[in-house]
């Protein structure tokens, strides 16, 4: 029972690992791609994690497991987040389907606010 766990795991990783190679090479641009290779690899290790800690069956061997994986869960989404900020502000372009740029959108009503605020109409102590 213990190898079919186990087996089940590792090609629910592997697969998930596929999946996001596949999102890597398929995906338009940088933040579809970033977000397809966060998601899968991030469930994919996980799953190959839990099958390691399934067939190797000691409790030290659990906690070394436990340990990557809870590595891996707290650096992925801030790596993703770091990425994503990093070229959205270089400017790299987004894809010419993208429905919704919120952050472009509020750049855009600052810049008409600060627009319609005449100079001239300040008070000067």
């Amino acid at each position: 029972m213990k190898d079919l766990l186990t087996a089940v795991l590792w090609i629910a990783g592997a697969t998930f690992a596929l999946l996001a190679a596949l999102g890597v090479l398929r995906m338009p641009d940088v933040f579809t791609r970033m977000q397809a290779s966060t998601k899968a690899s991030t469930l994919g290790l996980g799953c190959l994690l839990a099958g390691a800690a399934v067939q190797l069956g000691d409790f030290a061997s659990f906690i070394r497991v436990a340990s990557i994986g809870a590595f891996v869960l707290l650096t992925t989404p801030v790596a993703a987040h770091v990425i994503a900020r990093a070229s959205y502000l270089a400017d790299v372009p987004v894809w010419e389907n993208t429905v919704l740029d919120e952050r472009r959108r509020d750049a855009e009503k600052l810049a008409q606010q600060a627009r319609e605020v005449d100079p001239g109409d300040r008070a000067h102590p």
